[in-house]
């Protein structure tokens, strides 16, 4: 009689690896923003506080209420998730079957291979450009018969470069109408490229495309887990329909919706982080560091062979980054201080 065990493809399942934490070591490695939630937003978490002894809304119908009006998007096509990695996931078991295909840029948001094969579809990886950029031409020429999801993540995780409104425009006129090009959209509050498209426009003139977006980032809620889809409505049922009951908990929502409330303080938040991107980007430009033009909250550091050593350093210096061993660190940007740490320690690697 055959023993009780997993999938045997767990085994080779890609490991998710988050961002170490360590006391007294300064984090740069997971994209969280350094403040937490919006005062007003703290305000409102704590009066949630009473009502955790109900079951929260499974359908989020006033955060998807309060969304819809700001985006100008019906309700029904939206869908909301527990972030927007499990709205990844959706997506996969909503429309893919064992065999089926999807296609993504790499590197890119690692979860992507992760949730692919969770549904047991088959993930097609297309290497970057020479300039780490997502190749759209290459992974147009990647789209088969089988091929059911693409997703592109703009801004790319973890190299923090974009595509144009052009370019993205192109790729999706050429797009087989079988194949939901999901744009991956986590770090679209940092985007100053006034050439870098919203990602819900093309939602109103093509029936295949679909956005996601997420709160963990700009607006703090990293901790809470709530992201939102804009989807062909056929497809936002579907993600519902596949979704884990209550998992986007009460709190969450009514985190998301002061967020919303407080776009003012939370834009204003974001240009400070803008400009220390630009400060700490410069600084490194100096030192004679390659670092992709970003729109992010990161930077990325195609350190190739040398990784681990960056990685090590910085952790001796107690700064923590997110290494990517064989081809590159990510380093979130932090306040001023922990920026100011970060550039010492990474002068003092290149005089290594």
């Amino acid at each position: 009689m055959p023993s009780l065990a997993p999938r045997p493809d767990l085994d080779s399942l890609p490991k998710y690896v988050p961002g170490r934490t360590i006391e007294g070591a300064i984090k740069l490695a997971s994209n969280e923003v350094p403040g937490g939630p919006l005062p007003s937003v703290q305000a409102a978490i704590t009066d949630a506080v009473t009502g955790v002894n109900r079951y929260p809304d499974n359908g989020s119908q006033a955060l998807r209420e309060r969304l819809s009006r700001r985006l100008d998007v019906p309700a029904q096509r939206l869908a909301i998730g527990c972030g927007s990695v499990s709205l990844c996931q959706q997506m996969i078991q909503a429309l893919c079957g064992p065999g089926d295909e999807v296609l993504f840029g790499w590197r890119s948001f690692e979860a992507y291979p992760i949730v692919v094969q969770v549904a047991l579809a088959t993930g097609v990886k297309v290497p970057l450009t020479p300039e780490h950029g997502l190749d759209l031409d290459a992974m147009l020429v990647r789209i088969t018969d089988r091929t059911k999801l693409v997703f592109v993540c703009n801004p790319n995780n973890p190299t923090g470069t974009v595509l144009h409104r052009d370019e993205i425009e192109r790729f999706l006129e050429a797009v087989p109408p079988h194949v939901l090009v999901v744009l991956d959209e986590a770090y679209k509050e940092f985007v100053t490229d006034p050439e870098v498209p919203d990602g819900i426009d093309f939602t109103r003139t093509h029936s295949n495309v679909a956005v996601l977006r997420t709160f963990s980032k700009a607006y703090g809620l990293a901790g809470l887990r709530v992201g939102y889809a804009v989807a062909p409505e056929p497809i936002a049922q579907a993600l519902q329909q596949v979704y884990v009951a209550f998992s986007v908990n009460s709190i969450a929502q009514v985190a998301a919706i002061a967020s919303l409330d407080a776009e003012d303080e939370l834009l204003a938040r974001c240009r400070e982080i803008i400009a220390e991107r630009t400060r700490v980007r410069d600084a490194l430009l100096e030192m004679g560091y390659e670092i992709p033009p970003t729109q992010a909250n990161f930077v990325w550091f195609p350190l190739g062979d040398a990784t681990a050593a960056f990685a090590e350093h910085m952790l001796d210096r107690k700064l923590i980054v997110r290494p990517f061993p064989g081809e590159g660190a990510r380093v979130t940007i932090g306040t001023p201080e922990e920026n100011d740490l970060f550039l010492a320690a990474a002068k003092e690697f290149r005089a290594i």
